[in-house]
């Protein structure tokens, strides 16, 4: 079937960001470019050790110091409530885990490097700083475990022992007897071990606050960069300063990358606005990059063993997994469900008739870790696709084959996974193959030959990818016609530099036929929007495009009834183009301002269109590597992508935001490495120690896609802002394996695949 061309606006139009302009020339307005008149700078004196008992000495030079208008400790604030855990999992005996306080400040025992202890408020940063140096904590050390592996060690010292283990919590999924069952028949089994580094999120723009206090009407305001305003008053308001909601107003401006760790409510936040309120002076925090490594949460950090029975032919029969994750020294505001979201997503595109996992979460004296990128899913794509390669080996199978045996076949959607997860559409050999033919695949052996005769090791890998994104619930979209012609969303979702003014914009443009630039779209503001599920979860455009068309809708309907009375016309007669209402093939209009003016009520519309189940994007990457044996180095000379996004919105924001998931994912198999010492000191706590990646360090990516839209979605799309993460760790690190199994007979490299290990892999293969 031939498609349409898009038009200037609307779905599938390629319009560039209208939000580009202010952010590249220096325009934008983030929360440290507000300077509220009076405002005061707040610093955080943290912990220094892992795991210490800890007593604060006498404060009165600290408050005596110059410019010096507060210091809180955990004595000052005993009314406060604990940080919130909010997403528990049921153990298999039906309990919940137990929560461990975690306060605001620390009361008297640290658990991990960077804690925060006092939080000191003056005129300037640095007078805040020099108070905190005069601040004497003594602290008493304890051991420390710091490594998932050891945390379940008979000998391994506690971070709660009054738990009287390391073990946060225990869950399980599948049926444990079937998948024993085809275990004992298989013919053969494939064994994976792996580990998922601990990963710091860096995003470009550290995290900040500004808090707020209205005496006259006993309201807080926070500006702060969030990925969701409502959620995060609700959880400050409710859960830690014990008032009303509609006490709290929450601002976010400009946002610089969340990737998940935006999501969560920080002590600073509420420190601040307790602060600002004592004080009668606006209070402003900003966190600088070094404490972002030991303050932020953290992500990934798992422990996997997986294995796959397979008959004769290669076709999966039962899949077993063992995870380890680590929570760190808390658990965090969303921790203990990431893995376990993770795993409902074990059986990937394959049609595996059993399945059994069993997950531990452990605690370590180290950051705690939530939703980075994700989520979860990146966990177990890269797992599963480990596996899979591994298993094609071991059955002499190509990479590719295996896969295609195992696919759920085409006619079998909708389908129901062991774990309950149900994909409604795709064609995953389809994208598969239009990937291999982008990739070359079948020259890669020529390739390979030449790398050889200069001296260079090269491999090729894949994987197949699905994830669960856009998770059910709805997203209310206001429309409003101003008296000037102009229209204005309001929305709960929250842009963190993807582009959803122009998505959303670029809809309301084709429903209303005017340019962009006459839409404004409001987020961020507690006040303003009604209410929002915030950004997260691939979902703010497949839940909040569908409302924001329909709110679209709605008023495009009352504005055509106005303009019938106005025009004597039929409302089927009517057209709206260049801000005007027209009656078709004349030239008797009346523009949007005029109607809005006549109308003597404030024009608008409201919708909330409801989804009742997950979308499930999916799709091949292909990722070929050369590796320099002298060195170690690394370098991706091609990437090639195949994904199904069930509809695109615009291929240039999409393209966008896949490009952006994939380098993520690079930097976490090839550079970003999380090292703690065995104190519990966080060595790569800088750009010095922690590499990211570069523009030089990427190849051109080649993107494209194979749409079968989705049925669950009201437009027919499936998330897609965090695909290229979940595909690429397993595409790359797979081509890295089969590089060095060629090179040099190497069994096996875990990420990162830093040029020193790779360079110790290899001299340990060729000893």
């Amino acid at each position: 079937m031939t498609e349409m061309a898009p038009g200037k606006f609307g779905m599938g139009a390629p319009v560039r960001r209208k939000e580009d302009t202010a952010l590249i020339t220096g325009h934008g307005r983030y929360t440290d470019d507000i300077h509220p008149d009076g405002v005061l700078r707040a610093y955080v004196l943290r912990s220094s050790m892992a795991h210490a008992r800890i007593k604060i000495g006498d404060l009165e030079d600290a408050r005596a110091a110059e410019g010096v208008a507060m210091i809180l400790t955990a004595a000052d604030i005993p009314d406060l409530g604990m940080m919130p855990n909010k997403a528990s999992v049921k153990q298999p005996d039906g309990s919940a885990p137990v929560v461990p306080p975690r306060p605001v400040l620390v009361v008297d025992t640290v658990r991990h490097v960077g804690e925060p202890i006092a939080f000191i408020v003056a005129d300037t940063l640095n007078n805040a700083k020099s108070a905190a140096e005069l601040i004497e904590i003594d602290y008493d050390p304890l051991d420390a475990v710091v490594d998932t592996a050891d945390a379940l060690s008979p000998d391994a010292p506690l971070v709660w022992p009054d738990h009287g283990s390391n073990l946060a919590y225990t869950a399980e999924m599948g049926d444990a007897e079937a998948t024993r069952a085809a275990f004992d028949t298989a013919h053969h089994v494939t064994r994976i071990e792996i580990v998922n580094n601990r990963l710091v999120c860096n995003y470009m723009e550290p995290r900040g606050c500004i808090g707020e206090f209205d005496a006259g009407t006993g309201r807080y305001t926070l500006t702060a960069g969030t990925q969701g305003g409502h959620g995060m008053r609700d959880v400050i308001a409710g859960d830690i300063l014990g008032i009303d909601a509609k006490d709290l107003r929450v601002i976010t401006p400009d946002v610089g990358g969340g990737f998940g760790t935006k999501n969560f409510v920080y002590p600073e936040y509420p420190l601040a606005l307790v602060a600002a309120k004592r004080l009668g002076r606006p209070v402003k925090w900003v966190c600088e990059r070094t404490e972002h490594f030991v303050a932020d949460a953290h992500g990934r950090d798992n422990l996997a063993v997986a294995e796959v029975a397979m008959d004769a032919n290669g076709r999966f029969l039962a899949l077993k997994v063992d995870l380890i994750a680590a929570m760190g020294a808390y658990l965090h505001q969303y921790g203990p469900f990431i893995p376990y979201l993770g795993l409902t997503m074990s059986t990937g595109l394959y049609d595996i008739p059993a399945m059994h996992a069993e997950l531990k979460g452990v605690y370590t004296h180290t950051t705690a870790t939530d939703a980075y990128r994700g989520a979860g899913r990146p966990e177990a794509a890269y797992l599963l696709e480990r596996l899979v390669d591994k298993a094609a080996a071991e059955m002499d199978l190509a990479p590719a084959e295996i896969r295609r045996r195992n696919f759920i076949a085409t006619e079998a959607l909708p389908y129901t996974t062991p774990t309950g997860r149900m994909y409604d559409t795709g064609e995953f050999a389809a994208h598969m193959d239009k990937a291999l033919a982008a990739a070359n695949w079948d020259g890669f052996e020529a390739r390979a030959r030449a790398s050889a005769e200069a001296g260079k090791y090269r491999g090729i890998g894949m994987a197949t990818y699905v994830e669960a994104c856009a998770f059910a619930g709805s997203e209310e979209a206001t429309v409003e016609l101003g008296t000037d012609g102009s229209l204005t969303l309001l929305i709960g979702t929250q842009s963190n530099g993807q582009g959803h003014a122009t998505a959303y914009g670029q809809i309301i443009a084709e429903q209303f036929g005017v340019d962009l630039d006459k839409i404004t779209t409001i987020q961020g503001d507690t006040d303003r929007v009604r209410k929002g599920g915030g950004t997260g979860g691939s979902r703010s455009i497949p839940i909040g495009l569908p409302s924001v068309l329909e709110a679209s809708k709605t008023l495009v309907k009352k504005i055509k009834d106005l303009a019938a009375d106005k025009l004597e016309a039929g409302v089927e007669d009517l057209e709206l183009m260049d801000g005007s209402v027209r009656v078709v093939g004349t030239d008797r209009a009346v523009t949007l301002a005029e109607i809005a003016a006549g109308a003597g009520e404030p024009l608008a519309a409201r919708e909330a269109v409801k989804q009742a189940e997950a979308t499930y994007p999916n799709g091949t990457h292909i990722c070929e590597v050369e590796i320099d044996p002298d060195t170690g180095d690394t370098r991706l000379v091609d990437y090639v992508i195949v994904d199904d996004f069930g509809v695109t919105v615009n291929p240039l924001l999409l393209a966008g935001q896949v490009h952006g998931g994939v380098v993520q994912a690079i930097g976490q198999a090839l550079m970003e490495h999380t090292v703690y010492d065995a104190d519990g000191q966080l060595i790569s706590a800088s750009f010095l120690d922690y590499q990211m990646p570069r523009a030089g360090d990427i190849p051109d990516i080649r993107f494209e896609t194979r749409n079968v839209p989705s049925t669950t979605n009201a437009l027919g799309i499936k998330g897609a802002g965090e695909a290229g993460t979940i595909g690429a760790c397993p595409a790359v690190m797979n081509a890295v394996n089969d590089a060095l199994r060629r090179g040099a007979g190497v069994a096996q490299i875990d990420m990162p695949a830093t040029p020193s290990r790779v360079w110790e892999a290899i001299a340990a293969a060729r000893s």
